[in-house]
Protein backbone atom coordinates (compact mmCIF):
# COMPACT_ATOMS: atom_id res chain seq x y z
CA UNK A 1 0.00 0.00 0.00
CA UNK A 2 1.14 3.47 -0.53
CA UNK A 3 -0.12 7.24 0.15
CA UNK A 4 -1.16 10.25 -2.66
CA UNK A 5 -1.39 13.14 -0.91
CA UNK A 6 -2.84 16.13 -2.29
CA UNK A 7 -1.36 19.28 0.04
CA UNK A 8 -3.09 22.92 0.46
CA UNK A 9 -5.65 23.06 -2.57
CA UNK A 10 -6.88 26.32 -2.44
CA UNK A 11 -10.26 27.85 -3.53
CA UNK A 12 -12.78 30.28 -3.41
CA UNK A 13 -16.12 28.99 -2.10
CA UNK A 14 -19.22 29.88 -0.60
CA UNK A 15 -19.59 27.87 2.55
CA UNK A 16 -21.71 29.05 5.89
CA UNK A 17 -24.30 29.47 7.91
CA UNK A 18 -24.48 33.36 7.62
CA UNK A 19 -26.10 34.84 4.74
CA UNK A 20 -23.50 37.09 4.22
CA UNK A 21 -20.71 34.13 3.48
CA UNK A 22 -23.25 32.35 0.77
CA UNK A 23 -22.52 36.56 -1.01
CA UNK A 24 -19.14 37.39 -0.57
CA UNK A 25 -17.56 33.85 -0.26
CA UNK A 26 -13.97 32.73 1.44
CA UNK A 27 -10.93 31.34 0.83
CA UNK A 28 -10.64 27.82 1.57
CA UNK A 29 -7.41 25.01 2.24
CA UNK A 30 -8.36 21.53 1.19
CA UNK A 31 -5.94 18.61 2.31
CA UNK A 32 -6.36 15.26 0.60
CA UNK A 33 -4.95 11.81 1.55
CA UNK A 34 -5.91 8.32 0.05
CA UNK A 35 -5.00 5.45 0.34
CA UNK A 36 -4.26 2.97 -2.17
CA UNK A 37 -2.20 0.40 -3.83
CA UNK A 38 1.02 1.84 -5.86
CA UNK A 39 3.12 -1.51 -6.47
CA UNK A 40 2.15 -2.25 -10.04
CA UNK A 41 2.44 1.53 -10.67
CA UNK A 42 5.61 1.30 -9.31
CA UNK A 43 6.93 -1.39 -11.72
CA UNK A 44 5.20 -0.26 -14.87
CA UNK A 45 5.43 3.78 -14.59
CA UNK A 46 2.17 4.01 -16.46
CA UNK A 47 -0.42 6.39 -14.82
CA UNK A 48 -3.48 3.80 -15.61
CA UNK A 49 -2.40 1.92 -12.83
CA UNK A 50 -2.66 4.51 -10.32
CA UNK A 51 -4.75 7.14 -8.70
CA UNK A 52 -4.69 10.28 -10.79
CA UNK A 53 -4.30 13.00 -9.02
CA UNK A 54 -5.74 15.01 -10.90
CA UNK A 55 -8.78 13.09 -11.13
CA UNK A 56 -8.85 14.10 -6.84
CA UNK A 57 -8.36 17.59 -7.67
CA UNK A 58 -11.20 17.52 -10.04
CA UNK A 59 -13.64 15.78 -7.26
CA UNK A 60 -12.49 18.63 -4.64
CA UNK A 61 -12.60 21.50 -7.08
CA UNK A 62 -16.29 20.70 -8.37
CA UNK A 63 -17.58 19.67 -5.13
CA UNK A 64 -16.03 23.06 -3.08
CA UNK A 65 -18.13 24.76 -5.94
CA UNK A 66 -21.15 23.75 -4.78
CA UNK A 67 -22.48 25.35 -1.22
CA UNK A 68 -22.50 23.82 1.77
CA UNK A 69 -23.79 25.75 5.27
CA UNK A 70 -20.82 23.11 7.09
CA UNK A 71 -17.95 22.16 6.12
CA UNK A 72 -18.31 18.65 6.93
CA UNK A 73 -21.20 18.02 4.41
CA UNK A 74 -19.12 19.09 1.80
CA UNK A 75 -16.06 17.23 2.77
CA UNK A 76 -18.81 14.20 3.20
CA UNK A 77 -19.31 14.88 -0.44
CA UNK A 78 -15.84 14.86 -1.41
CA UNK A 79 -15.38 11.67 0.64
CA UNK A 80 -18.59 9.79 -0.88
CA UNK A 81 -17.26 10.79 -4.42
CA UNK A 82 -13.88 9.92 -4.35
CA UNK A 83 -14.84 5.83 -3.02
CA UNK A 84 -17.43 5.84 -5.73
CA UNK A 85 -15.21 7.02 -8.66
CA UNK A 86 -12.02 5.42 -7.55
CA UNK A 87 -12.60 2.09 -6.51
CA UNK A 88 -8.75 1.45 -6.04
CA UNK A 89 -8.88 4.12 -2.78
CA UNK A 90 -8.66 2.56 0.55
CA UNK A 91 -8.61 4.99 3.04
CA UNK A 92 -9.55 8.43 2.82
CA UNK A 93 -8.29 11.27 4.72
CA UNK A 94 -9.83 14.85 4.34
CA UNK A 95 -9.08 18.39 5.92
CA UNK A 96 -11.56 21.16 4.71
CA UNK A 97 -10.07 24.99 6.39
CA UNK A 98 -11.75 27.97 6.47
CA UNK A 99 -9.45 30.62 6.19
CA UNK A 100 -9.79 33.44 8.53
CA UNK A 101 -13.11 32.25 9.28
CA UNK A 102 -15.82 35.62 10.52
CA UNK A 103 -16.26 34.23 14.12
CA UNK A 104 -15.33 37.72 15.34
CA UNK A 105 -11.95 36.99 16.66
CA UNK A 106 -8.24 36.64 14.73
CA UNK A 107 -8.57 33.06 14.03
CA UNK A 108 -6.32 32.22 11.11
CA UNK A 109 -8.29 29.01 9.98
CA UNK A 110 -11.21 26.76 11.34
CA UNK A 111 -11.07 23.08 9.99
CA UNK A 112 -12.37 19.52 9.90
CA UNK A 113 -11.14 16.82 9.67
CA UNK A 114 -12.55 13.13 8.82
CA UNK A 115 -10.66 9.77 8.16
CA UNK A 116 -13.05 6.96 6.50
CA UNK A 117 -12.23 3.47 5.32
CA UNK A 118 -13.86 1.68 2.50
CA UNK A 119 -16.46 -1.01 3.62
Amino acid sequence: MGIIKLKNIRTFSYHGCLIEESKIGSDYRVDLEIKTDLRKSMETDNLTDTVDYVHLNKIVMEEMAIRSNLLEHVAQRIIVRTFAELPEVARIKLSVAKLNPPIGGDVAQVAIEIEEYRT
